[in-house]
């Protein structure tokens, strides 16, 4: 299927699902945008990452208040990143960090800040950035990935005395 015809077919599905969610109850509401996440999702686990971000940006427009706005947000941070669009991908990142301040997503949005600073070959951001993961979510999973790139960057700096 093309771009254009998934993309379309994202976009029919999301307006008929919105226009039906006006009149349902609020579970039904919360049902069918969960359902609608979960689909943009898949589009994103079969690596459509031009679909996915389509997806996630009229989710957020549509159901911008909904819990999972934040996860839409990083999502399309992370299609950007995966498409090298690392100067968008700081934009969207920055945006779940800025806009969603008790995100469940703000761990991995800021080690993804780290990370695509490293691919910007900006190494003193990528290091502020990893360090604000170790300090504000210390027990987090992205605090262990961010203390093993700091651990593997420091060691390939030092230099071996004689």
């Amino acid at each position: 299927m093309s771009l254009k015809v998934s993309a379309r077919i994202l976009v029919l599905l999301s307006l008929l699902m919105s226009a039906h969610q006006s009149l349902a109850a609020p579970t039904q509401r919360q049902d069918a945008t969960r359902h609608l996440y979960d689909r943009i999702m898949e589009e994103f686990k079969h690596r459509d990452y031009e679909a996915a971000m389509a997806g996630f940006r009229l989710f957020i427009e549509l159901h911008g208040q909904s819990s999972l706005a934040a996860n839409a947000q990083y999502w399309i941070g992370e299609c950007q990143y995966r498409m090298g669009r690392y100067r968008d991908a700081l934009k969207s990142f920055y945006d779940v960090v800025s806009n969603y301040p008790l995100s469940p997503k703000l761990p991995a949005s800021t080690l993804k800040l780290g990370q695509t600073y490293t691919k910007l070959g900006d190494s003193e951001k990528a290091r502020l950035m990893f360090d604000r993961v170790v300090d504000q979510y210390p027990d987090s999973a992205e605090a262990e990935i961010a203390r093993k790139t700091i651990e593997a960057t420091t060691g390939s700096e030092e230099v071996p005395s004689q």
